[in-house]
């Protein structure tokens, strides 16, 4: 312990992450820039490999800052597990995705808990950042480390402190959003509030790993069941023939008591769509039901049925059918101006239109050609230039995503027909006739 410490304070404590994603690239890089040296694990050859050659796969993270520290031996990316033997500290930041039956699916933190015991050494703390129910950390990773021998509190050291990164976000990097940190016991927690507190702005220490665990799945899940709401709503207005942007643009003028959130296709993102899920799950396991909860991730897993099914009565309004009308998707990134696609429900769209008989295209500036995605069967497609002779021949222009790059008034001008998922149009004077928002 007193040897961690002392490494930790001096800086010469080597931070080890592993998963260099969206999540641990950013926590590789708040840590070079706070003087420590690091190595960036991930099971992924092609990711390493490219970092190793000096580019980036990530938008926000410049492709010169990775040269710069592979040049100067601040980052070192490996796909050898065996090496996390050196690293000091081992910061986890890998998927914690959802099964078939939407049950917690823990095997990539299984599976790196057991890559680090093979190698686990006295001295060494281990955190646990990927999201997940409470519990997780004492109940499953603890029993995996100690396995070998080694006892928790005095070999080795253990916390949980949940990501928060915010990817396109250009005020809150991973160095400027306060970490929670929990630790297993007592002298765990307090190393692991060292070492954040050296790279983060601020260190927001709770009394277990079970209130850090906690805390996240609150945080998502809070945004989840809001979401779900204004997404009710924006059903049932558009019913009454009432703009629910109108009315939570004058609802939030209020200056307390009311927090704006705004309705969508869908939910996006690796956290709000999967987060309440592992709650519900664990609150199964003792016996409660989360009905407010499940509720709200019925109605936030239908709205892409609801933008279809308005796609489709607009095109028979105008005497077409969606078999056989082309569609172009405006976005596919989960979120407005990042290249970051998992759980987007523009993929929901488009397996929904192409069972329908739409003849799909799509179009984003930062993600040029569609990824294989595990629960979609859409056909390999790139990115179309929105010229507009391509915008005119489409029947349709559905915008899921509201990224900034887009010239909406050339959209709006060229296109027959647009679908409005995201309020992207607001600002649009001319042509509004042909805009219909969702």
């Amino acid at each position: 312990m007193t040897s961690l410490e002392t490494a930790i304070r001096e800086k010469t404590a080597r931070v080890g992450v592993v998963g260099l994603g969206y999540v641990g690239l950013p926590l590789i890089r708040a840590f070079v820039a706070a003087g420590y040296r690091t190595l960036g694990f991930d099971v992924d050859r092609q990711k390493v490999d490219r970092l190793k050659a000096g580019e980036s796969y990530i938008k926000h993270i410049p492709a010169a800052w990775i040269r710069e520290c592979l040049s100067g031996g601040r980052f070192e990316p490996t796909a050898d597990l065996r090496r996390l033997a050196e690293a000091d500290a081992v910061l986890i930041c890998v998927p914690t995705p959802l099964s078939e039956s939407r049950d917690p699916d823990l095997a990539y933190v299984e599976q790196t808990a057991q890559s680090i015991a093979a190698v686990l050494r006295p001295g060494q703390l281990v955190v646990l950042e990927s999201t997940t129910y409470p519990g997780t950390t004492r109940d499953v990773v603890l029993p995996i480390l100690a396995a070998g021998g080694l006892k928790v509190g005095t070999d080795f050291f253990l916390a949980y402190s949940p990501e928060r990164e915010d990817p396109g976000n250009p005020d809150y990097g991973a160095s400027g959003i306060p970490k929670v940190v929990g630790g297993i016991e007592p002298v765990s927690a307090r190393l692991a509030e060292l070492l954040y507190a050296q790279a983060v702005v601020r260190i927001v220490p709770v009394a277990s790993c079970e209130v850090a665990e906690a805390c996240k799945i609150l945080e998502n899940t809070y945004r989840a069941v809001n979401i779900a709401l204004v997404n009710e709503l924006k059903t049932l207005y558009d019913r009454m023939g009432i703009d629910v942007w109108d009315v939570i643009d004058a609802a939030k003028t209020k200056p307390f008591g009311f927090q704006a959130f705004y309705p969508g296709p869908g939910l996006g993102g690796h956290c709000i769509p999967i987060d309440p899920f592992y709650l519900s799950w664990v609150a199964r396991k003792h016996g409660l039901p989360t009905r407010f909860i499940e509720l709200a991730g019925e109605i936030n897993t239908r709205m892409p049925q609801y933008v279809v099914d308005r796609v489709t009565r607009e095109l028979n309004d105008r005497r077409k059918s969606v078999n056989g009308s082309k569609i172009c998707i405006l976005g596919v990134a989960y979120k407005k101006d990042v290249d970051d696609p998992r759980e987007s429900p523009s993929f929901e769209l488009m397996d929904l239109l192409q069972t329908r008989g739409a003849v799909l295209s799509y179009n984003d500036p930062h993600v040029p050609r569609l990824p294989k995605m595990r629960h979609h069967a859409i056909r390999e497609m790139a990115s179309q230039e929105l010229t507009p002779s391509f915008l005119a021949a489409q029947d349709c222009v559905l915008i899921a995503t509201d990224h900034s790059d887009y010239k909406y008034d050339d959209i709006v001008r060229h296109a027959k027909l647009v679908i409005d998922t995201r309020n992207a149009t607001k600002n649009v004077r001319e042509h509004r006739e042909k805009i219909v928002k969702t």
